[in-house]
């Protein structure tokens, strides 16, 4: 009856250069063993799963290979494959968990006195040595203080601190970092395609991430999935396995919160209640999904192009200012914090939602974009005007006479080279294949939010034809071609104002003119300008800045639409 091999000792690495991960250690001994300069103890500290006994191992055959003492063993003589099978009868390894008493170091340490049976060096694998009892340490402190010749001590750990600093100052410590998910899920990839089992690249990706940085674990998550798989390891049932619920709720809930819909929030917490899902881990997995935008906003690259919620993360990013994902994240933080404050967790949860929502800057930049959408239209074209800034004030004493504040400057709209869309109440167009309508003023009709008017603004109208609208979308804004449910809403809307069925498509290219976004992008800096030099020119400001040595922080001033 023939076994299988787990697929953790199966690949596991038999010499340096199969180790993933942790070159720094690597190249560190390497060095070591080719010099010939070594050391009698050595102590790796890392996390479970890391390679840490496998290190051990794999120098105890650079030790004893037969080729001599080398960073790269052969791995076909008797030494190599002996430890390899676990026979070699001068590698004693130990687990200090199972055997804390001070009786079994001394057994240990008596026979490191006696020479290698048949091998250049007698090596010690001591695994989780943290563990042993104050009076073992003290019985291992003389062997490391004078070792014999022959003897070599690797000790292994996850928890270095319980180690005293007496037994750490006689080791050369070496410190094994976790590994990243992406270089887990690319050793799952190279394993399975190896073993020829066919899989769904989503299913890697939630094993790497639960794997927390342990390659171990990664692989015995990956036996487990194997066994739960019919031929095809597939990401829903990876899922299933892990017990990971689906994370598309996440999204849901700050698409309604981008919405300002508070109904649809409550309803996917009520679902979520339904499914049994833990409040507080929701919490903070929705933490880790601000965190990831905040990253898309500000550093896209860090988003790799393999993650599964690429393109919905890069629309959030698209659709959310920075200081919102920063309000919010800080809000989910507290939430979480207080949860066990609420209620029930239901309560905890719901509150957490409902203060994102009560503290979304609608004043700000939910306004300005409805603002800037009646701009748009043609409505309420008033002149901008000035958020007074913050005045910082010189460590001076003030002058004994009174400020005089001058009326408040009238300040008139920027004069932009830039057409503005006409009002809302024109009559509907009617697409032909002659005429096309101003891409910009046809927007400003739609009543449509979220991510379809992100998708529109970033496209100018190329063409019509037969029903089907062409746009075109700039390279830097590609991650928004992907998005269906978004294209599915600019259809219905488009063909819902015009009265006839409208097919949109989607190409990538380099507009020939201004896309709504780079309109509306123009207005914004321009006012901004005139904010500036407005608030530059102010009478109460000059004063202020003459009489007080005041200073003006330019990032305070804004400009009102």
């Amino acid at each position: 009856m023939s076994t299988t091999t787990v697929l953790a000792r199966k690949w596991r690495p038999k010499n340096f250069a199969q180790l993933a991960g942790q070159e720094h250690v690597v190249k560190a001994l390497s060095n070591a063993l080719t010099q010939n300069r070594l050391h009698h103890a050595y102590l790796f500290t890392g996390t479970r799963g890391v390679g840490k006994t496998t290190i051990a191992r794999i120098f105890a055959k650079s030790l004893n290979c037969e080729s001599g003492i080398t960073a790269t063993p052969c791995g076909i003589c008797r030494a190599c494959t002996d430890i390899d099978s676990g026979r070699f009868v001068d590698l004693i390894e130990l687990d200090a968990a199972s055997n804390t008493q001070v009786d079994s170091m001394r057994e240990l340490l008596e026979s490191a006195l006696y020479a290698p049976s048949n091998a250049r060096f007698k090596v010690y694998i001591i695994d989780e040595v943290h563990m042993l009892s104050k009076s073992a340490f003290n019985a291992m402190l003389k062997t490391l203080e004078e070792p014999p010749a022959h003897v070599k001590f690797i000790l292994a750990t996850t928890d270095p601190q319980k180690i005293p600093v007496t037994v750490l100052s006689r080791c050369l410590q070496f410190n094994l970092k976790q590994l990243p998910p992406l270089l887990i899920a690319r050793h799952l990839q190279y394993v399975l395609e190896q073993e020829r089992i066919d899989f769904e690249m989503g299913a890697i990706n939630l094993v790497a991430r639960a794997a927390q940085g342990s390659m171990r674990d990664a692989l015995s998550l990956m036996d487990q999935a194997i066994a739960f798989s019919d031929s095809h390891i597939a990401e829903n049932v990876v899922r299933s396995m892990l017990g990971a619920i689906d994370q598309s709720y996440l999204f849901e809930l700050l698409e309604q919160l981008l919405q300002q819909n508070g109904m649809g929030l409550l309803a996917i917490a009520d679902n979520m209640a339904t499914r049994s899902i833990a409040f507080e881990s929701a919490l903070q997995e929705l933490a880790t999904l601000l965190h990831r935008i905040a990253l898309a906003q500000t550093v896209p690259q860090a988003i790799a192009d393999d993650e599964p919620e690429r393109i919905r993360l890069l629309d959030l990013a698209t659709a959310f200012t920075p200081e919102d994902v920063q309000l919010y994240y800080q809000i989910v933080l507290h939430g979480r914090a207080e949860i066990e404050l609420a209620p029930d967790e239901y309560a905890g949860f719901t509150m957490t939602l409902l203060r994102m929502l009560a503290f979304a800057p609608k004043g700000e930049s939910r306004e300005r974009e409805k603002s800037e959408g009646k701009r748009e239209k043609g409505e309420g074209m008033g002149a901008p005007r000035a958020v007074p800034p913050i005045v910082q004030r010189a460590p001076i004493e003030p002058p004994v006479a009174s400020v005089h504040r001058e009326p408040a400057p009238v300040y008139h709209e920027p004069d932009i080279p830039i057409a503005i869309p006409a009002p809302s109440a024109a009559p509907k167009p009617r697409l032909s294949n002659d005429t096309l309508p101003d891409w910009g003023t046809l927007l400003g009709q739609l009543n449509m939010q979220g991510m379809a008017l992100q998708l529109a603004k970033h496209c100018v109208l190329d063409s019509f034809s037969n029903g089907q609208m062409t746009l075109c979308l700039a390279e830097e804004f590609k991650h928004l071609q992907s998005n269906k449910p978004a294209i599915d809403r600019l259809q219905t809307t488009l063909s819902d104002h015009l009265g006839q069925v409208i097919k949109v498509q989607i190409v990538l290219g380099k507009p020939q003119v201004a896309t709504p976004a780079h309109v509306e992008n123009q207005v914004k800096q321009a006012m901004q300008q005139q904010a500036n030099e407005s608030i530059a020119q102010d009478s109460f400001v000059r004063e202020a800045q003459d009489q007080l040595a005041a200073k003006i922080i330019p990032d305070s001033i804004k400009s009102i639409n």
